[in-house]
């Protein structure tokens, strides 16, 4: 078994600056970029070299970091009004994952209270951002490692990992953490249409840490359950509504379909920021369209009739009825509803149960 150690850190801030992994070159490929300004960053969260809603998140708020260094250096005197139109250029880039939003206006609320320099004290709120992640993320592999029966098999979906936030991950740090107490039998994973987060980036991940991980199709998934290899999907969310409703990568919802058809659990991962209590229900997300590009060729090659149009969301919206547990690093909602989301938001900070 390997430990609950992780070796990946996608997300680098070093003495000189931000350093990046690029995940689009992944498994064959490994090497970092180094943006040097939020333009730079936010082309990179766009054009996927980072993704997953926490790891976007964290990497914006490195990429405030970065942008301040020049605004201060251009105008001691003006920087905050300079710096909100970098700001807003990263919330830009990708809009439906919510911890963007949120990480970027902790950064705000920083700047508000800044006087002298603000490089190191903004430097200190990134960094916290990014070591808050990896804990709750911790937190929420034990929460959710406690759900699990011993000789379990479980299927998750796109990539959650150390890629997908700041370390561990949201619905592998679960697995991770099953595995490591000796409760998984065998980890399936959907190898996730159109860029392949599964087969590039989850399968990368669990075979560096010795899990036993085996592919498959996005849809075999429900001949799958229909087979009894599962009894558990562990997915993460870019996004959860007040409701309860999930916002996670197109394909997750019908997930959620064949579990409750075949009596599969169907468990979701997600950090307290990626919560949107301003958002009534999932129907209300403006869900971001990716280009047509994307499904009609594969590795820069042609792979659909010339002329044939597409359409291509990268996230769907599960029903809060059809998820049988959230798992965030304050505590399990079981059938998560309005009022028990609206009960964790009051509890406020710390671990609490809401079984």
């Amino acid at each position: 078994m390997c430990n609950d150690t992780d070796s990946i850190q996608a997300i680098q801030w070093t003495g000189d600056g931000l350093r990046l992994l690029d995940q689009r070159g992944l498994p064959a490929d490994e090497h970092y970029l180094a943006p040097g300004d939020a333009r730079s960053v936010a082309a990179a969260i766009r054009d996927m070299v980072v993704r997953g809603a926490p790891a976007i998140g964290i990497t914006a708020a490195y990429a405030v970091v970065l942008a301040v260094r020049q605004r201060y250096a251009e105008s001691p005197r003006c920087w905050p009004a300079l710096l909100e139109e970098d700001i807003s250029l990263l919330a830009a880039a990708r809009p439906t994952a919510v911890n963007l939003a949120w990480a970027l206006q902790r950064m705000r609320r920083c700047v508000e209270q800044i006087a002298g320099d603000p490089v190191p004290v903004l430097l200190e709120e990134a960094r916290r951002i990014h070591t808050e992640d990896i804990e709750a993320n911790r937190q929420m592999g034990s929460h959710g490692a406690a759900l699990i029966e011993a000789n379990t098999s479980v299927l998750t979906y796109c990539n959650t990992g150390s890629l997908a936030t700041g370390g561990y991950g949201t619905a592998l740090g679960v697995i991770r953490s099953a595995w490591t107490a000796g409760k998984l039998q065998q980890v399936y994973a959907s190898e996730t249409r159109p860029w392949l987060q599964g087969s590039r980036l989850t399968a990368w991940e669990l075979t560096r840490d010795r899990i036993p991980v085996t592919l498959i199709t996005d849809n075999a998934a429900g001949f799958l359950m229909q087979k009894r290899r599962v009894q558990w999907v562990i997915t993460g969310a870019d996004r959860v509504t007040a409701n309860g409703d999930v916002i996670n990568k197109i394909g997750t919802a019908s997930l959620a379909v064949n579990c409750r058809y075949y009596g599969i659990g169907f468990m979701v991962v997600a950090p307290c920021s990626t919560l949107d209590f301003k958002l009534a229900r999932g129907a209300l997300v403006d869900i971001e369209q990716r280009p047509a590009g994307e499904i009609l060729s594969l590795g820069g090659r042609p792979i659909a009739a010339s002329g044939a149009a597409a359409w291509n969301p990268a996230f769907d919206v599960t029903p809060a009825e059809l998820v049988d547990c959230l798992v965030t690093e304050q505590g399990v909602i079981m059938a998560p509803d309005r009022a028990k989301l609206a009960a964790l938001k009051s509890a406020g900070p710390g671990v609490s149960k809401f079984r």
